[in-house]
This record gives C-alpha cells, sequence and structure tokens, in this order.
C-alpha cells in the first residue's frame, strides 16, 4: 500500500536528503537531478497550493514523487513524498526527515 510522508528539513540539507532517499530506492541521483531540482524550488511557498515543486525519483526498487516547497522567511523547506509502498522505506524516508530537520 502506498503511503505518503509529509514533513520539512533545513534548506541546506536538502541535496543530502535527496542522495540518500534516492540510494534506498536505487536512483542513481547526480548533479542534473540537483540542477533541475534547485531551479524547481527557487519559487516555491508552503502556504499557497499551487506553490509546490514536484520532482519524480524513478529507482529500481520504487518510484517516488517528492513535493518541495520554501517555507518563506525561513531557511525550511518542506517535504511530501509519495509513493512510498514498502514499510522499510516508510521508516527510512521518516527518520531522514526527522534527522535533516534537526541538523
Amino acid at each position: 500500500m502506498s503511503k505518503q510522508i509529509d514533513g520539512w528539513i533545513m534548506d541546506r540539507n536538502l541535496r543530502a536528503f535527496l542522495e540518500l532517499l534516492s540510494r534506498y530506492i536505487d536512483y542513481a541521483f547526480d548533479d542534473t537531478d540537483w540542477d533541475t531540482i534547485e531551479t524547481g524550488v527557487r519559487d516555491t511557498d508552503d502556504e499557497k497550493s499551487d506553490g509546490w515543486y514536484s520532482y519524480p525519483l524513478v529507482g529500481t526498487s520504487a518510484t517516488l514523487e517528492v513535493g518541495l516547497a520554501r517555507s518563506v522567511g525561513s531557511e525550511v523547506m518542506s517535504v511530501s513524498v509519495t509513493g512510498v509502498e514498502t514499510l522499510e522505506l516508510q521508516l527510512r524516508t521518516d527518520t531522514l526527515l526527522s534527522a535533516f530537520a534537526g541538523i
């Protein structure tokens, strides 16, 4: 059963979060992904329904849709990950969000 996991991280941790999440689904996250995402999130706003940026991570073990939006006026990035199907991936995703929110 697919689940959506929502949370937030410090925006300075976004690349590390995405790289680790990609590793968990056997996706080769690279500089092209990062450049696309960095540009895509530039003008986002988590308080607007149409202010989110969405990026697919298509790995060999899962396909995730990552929604991202800045919390304007802060250093926080809101994150929503959909397509999380296994309990293991749910725990890993939730743990990543918790870890990168605090550092």
